[in-house]
């Protein structure tokens, strides 16, 4: 039934103990009854919460994307759901039948083939051997791994295994899913088949998807939960909001030179309207503003000609931007050893995704045969927009609509 609750989690708490012999005395004594002074709810010497009061719901046809940085939980939880570990606190209702694709090769068994472990993984799902029979091919065809079928699993490569669990999972169609991170290891051609699996899915079935890949959680999420050291930190259906909130989480980077020292970045400056920010700060820039950079560049005297180049990167570390300059020539010639530049750049209308955004300085040879500096996290900006998205490019575009008086007789 569509919009039927699958997954309900209230005041979900899991603790461990960071000391192993101190964890096994508190389960000898918690196991005899001896912890009666312990109280509900309150951490013992060397404990923590791993997650703490983790509370939502999932419907048949939503895909929650939980995210957070490493350690935030999110494992924790999912083992949880799973039915791999107990909670402390809290209980979880799941209806339905559950697939999981927690960690590479769980659930096969490495001495049987691909195909006897998708007999096994079936039944552990509730399927008739009948039933089995009558998807093992669509299984195997979504695998595309049939030449290694009825080859001992221990033999797969992790991506074989991979491939293999979650073309299981998806053609056997189960009322929840899980799936963390496993993605990561595939190729990009099945990673897309997988997304788009997915997406089918998810007409009938209550998704919950683990990765450190935003771009993943947009495409295939309409719900996301952050988690911050075992807390929920927000449960939205805004996923572009989700997906701000996490890459604040993180600090920015420190500045790094790299290059053949033939050439150096002596000063940099960066404004927006009245606002100006030097090495290693961040500024604040509107979508839409226009971005002013002032730097001095250094060349060794024999450089008589250079490539200037700007590179714009988010925080997937992927470059969103460009800007070239081949052209870059002496103005000054300081003590007969060195060129000073003064160079001026303007970019108009920037229009990157909200999010901080870090800028490379690259110097090279016209030719790009040579490096001679590289500039990382020379400054950063912090860009604002009135939309959250997970695209990289906020397009300014002209909308208009009109009545459609078009009729149709049936």
């Amino acid at each position: 039934m569509a919009g039927e609750v699958l997954v309900k989690v209230e005041g979900l708490s899991k603790k461990f103990c960071k000391d192993l012999k101190t964890s096994l005395w508190y389960g000898v004594k918690d196991l005899f009854g001896r912890s009666s002074s312990h109280e509900v709810g309150a951490l013992r010497p060397k404990e923590f919460w791993a997650v703490r009061d983790i509370n939502f719901e999932l419907r048949r046809g939503e895909c929650l994307g939980l995210i957070g940085h490493n350690g935030a939980g999110k494992s924790t939880l999912l083992k949880i759901l799973n039915g791999l570990i107990n909670p402390d606190e809290g209980q979880v209702t799941m209806r339905g039948r559950v697939g999981a694709l927690i960690e590479l090769g769980a659930g096969f068994n490495p001495i049987l083939t691909g195909r006897e472990n998708i007999y096994n993984n079936g039944a552990v799902l509730g399927f008739t051997r009948k039933e089995i029979d009558e998807k093992i091919e669509a299984i195997i065809d979504f695998s595309e791994i049939r030449e290694f079928i009825d080859m001992p699993v221990q033999n797969y490569s992790s991506g074989m295994k991979v491939r293999l669990g979650f073309a299981v999972a998806a053609q056997m169609k189960p009322d929840v899913l899980i799936v963390d991170e496993v993605l990561a290891v595939g190729d990009i051609g099945f990673r897309f088949k997988c997304l788009n699996a997915i997406g089918e899915l998810m007409k009938d079935t209550a998704v919950i998807f683990v990765t450190h890949s935003m771009p993943m959680i947009f495409r295939v999420c309409n719900k996301v939960m952050l988690l911050h050291r075992g807390q929920e930190k927000l449960f939205t259906a805004d996923v572009g909001k989700g997906i701000e909130k996490y890459y604040a989480i993180f600090p920015s980077g420190k500045q790094n030179i790299v290059g053949s020292g033939e050439a150096h970045v002596i000063d940099f400056k960066f404004s927006v309207d009245k606002q100006t920010a030097h090495f290693g700060d961040t500024l604040t820039v509107p979508h839409g503003s226009d971005l002013h950079i002032e730097m001095i560049v250094k060349l060794d005297l024999h450089i008589k000609k250079a490539a200037l180049q700007l590179v714009f990167w988010n925080q997937e570390m992927m470059p969103v931007g460009d800007v070239l300059d081949t052209n870059l020539q002496a103005f000054l010639i300081e003590q007969n050893q060195h060129q000073r530049h003064n160079v001026t750049l303007t970019i108009p209308k920037v229009n990157f995704n909200a999010g901080k955004h870090a800028m490379s300085v690259m110097i090279n040879s016209p030719d790009f045969s040579s490096s001679y500096c590289r500039l990382d996290n020379a400054g950063f900006i912090n860009m604002t927009s009135h939309f959250a998205s997970g695209a990289h490019i906020l397009i300014n575009g002209s909308w208009s609509s009109s009545l459609n008086k078009t009729s149709h007789k049936l």
